[in-house]
């Protein structure tokens, strides 16, 4: 067990010394229970209580209920940015610094939003202090780990043997995911949208498109958005599970170009990649629309549907969606992903747990590669506005194809480094590695062919 005494025990704190130490974490405002322990003891009040302790003083952050300015102040700490500083054996309020950034604290402040709506990159303490690129968090508690056991080591020189501390070790884990936007690039797409797309390309002089275009309809070629039995074969040299998020729309529209859930040639793809993977919707952008909170907050702070918000939760498209996609695969929906990264803390994660959702993997940005949460193992999304831990389970991402490329402007070579340096930084915390590309990214078109070539390249070299 490891033991950890506070003057006050809160549900912040139950939650992120959960989070962060596993469930072999006890909390204590028994003095004496402290003392006379046995136990590894972390020490987290105004002052020390005994020597064999690990010392953390708090910030106020974690005894409060509401949500206001923090002062942040970032410093160095062992090569590490850090802030919420305090005195202590460490000298900043890991616990309190780690919930700012889980909570994703910032988000619930005012701030600007990108051209999609979206909680814009270049508010967050990540960006403006230059550690996005790290799963800060988690090298926070390396950093911990590595000198509470050194003290524990100097403690059992002086012949204290009960002073012998280390954190539960964690493994690591590389989880490959893929968001199917567009299964086919002109297979199975309307005669129309193929006639239409067939003269544009004539105009523009793209003779190619034209070419290929006409020998995918013709029968000749295989559709190249079709990388599915490609990706079989590396999943299957490299023992590898991933995830498809299937968008699933029941309209079409200018964010949502996939064919129809109702196209029996989508719903095949669907069943084969659910009977052989794990699935998730991708919720269209039109669903995201629906911006309405299902509830509000009461006196209380609990959340209390009103008459409207029912109605709203009746008719929503996203469970029409849901409803959908497991009426196609035969099997309950209980992963999301949010189309374009489009969601807003807390309106759309509390949609997603009313309509059944479990795990959530949209925790990364739209628009630049690294750490949004600054963490890269699963936690419990915790909702700052009503002060409750909830059930769903949020996944970070670090790496999108379409972020290096559209955004970023890297060549497949700088993107490959920049996934390698996520990798490898994820491995070193025993974390979990999850990446996001898209079929379409993945193809043969001379485009793409060296994005395909560098997503095989990375899985051979670190999954053989």
């Amino acid at each position: 067990m490891l033991l950890i005494y506070t003057n006050h025990i809160t549900l912040r704190l139950q939650y992120i010394t959960k989070t962060l130490l596993g469930d072999a974490v006890e909390l204590t405002t028994n003095k004496e229970q402290f003392i006379q322990s046995s136990d590894t003891k972390i020490n987290y009040a105004t002052e020390r209580i005994c020597t064999e302790e690990f010392f953390i003083q708090p910030h106020a952050l974690l005894f409060q209920t509401n949500i206001t300015q923090q002062n942040v102040e970032c410093f160095e700490w062992n090569g590490l940015t850090a802030f919420f500083r305090t005195a202590g054996d460490i000298p900043f309020d890991i616990f309190a610094a780690s919930f700012y950034l889980l909570s994703r604290y910032e988000e619930y402040l005012p701030h600007e939003k990108d051209e999609y709506g979206r909680y814009a990159y270049q508010n967050s303490m990540a960006y403006k202090e230059s550690f996005l690129h790290l799963p800060l968090v988690n090298l926070w508690l390396k950093k911990m780990a590595e000198g509470i056991k050194l003290k524990a080591e100097c403690l059992m020189q002086d012949g204290n043997k009960d002073a012998a501390f280390s954190l539960q070790p964690s493994a690591f884990r590389f989880l490959p995911t893929y968001d199917i936007d567009i299964a086919y690039a002109y297979q199975h797409q309307p005669i129309w949208k193929n006639v239409l797309g067939f003269y544009r390309d004539l105009l523009r002089a793209d003779f190619d498109k034209v070419t290929e275009r006409a020998n995918v309809y013709g029968g000749k070629n295989k559709d190249p958005f079709n990388v599915f039995d490609w990706l079989d074969e590396l999943h299957n040299i490299y023992n590898l599970q991933p995830i498809y998020f299937l968008l699933t729309i029941i309209e079409r529209g200018l964010y949502d170009k996939n064919l129809k859930i109702s196209s029996s040639a989508l719903q095949q793809l669907y069943r084969k990649l659910a009977a052989k993977y794990t699935i998730g919707i991708h919720p269209s952008w039109k669903s995201g629309v629906e911006s309405r909170e299902l509830g509000v907050r009461s006196e209380e702070g609990s959340q209390q549907p009103t008459a409207d918000s029912r109605v709203i939760e009746e008719n929503s498209l996203l469970r029409q969606e849901i409803s959908a996609l497991q009426n196609v695969v035969q099997s309950f929906v209980t992963k999301s992903r949010q189309h374009y990264l489009r969601f807003t803390i807390p309106a759309t994660f509390r949609k997603l747990i009313a309509f059944g959702i479990k795990e959530e993997y949209s925790m990364g940005y739209g628009t630049i590669n690294g750490f949004r949460a600054s963490y890269c193992k699963p936690f419990y999304w915790y909702d700052l506005e009503n002060e409750i831990i909830t059930s769903l389970q949020l996944h970070p991402f670090c790496f999108m194809d379409a972020n290096a490329y559209f955004e970023q402007k890297y060549t497949a070579e700088e993107a490959a480094a920049e996934l390698q340096q996520l990798y490898d930084v994820v491995k070193f915390v025993n974390g979990e590695m999850i990446c996001l590309f898209h079929n379409h990214f993945l193809t043969e078109q001379p485009q793409w062919i060296g994005w395909r070539k560098m997503y095989a390249t990375f899985l051979k070299t670190n999954c053989h």
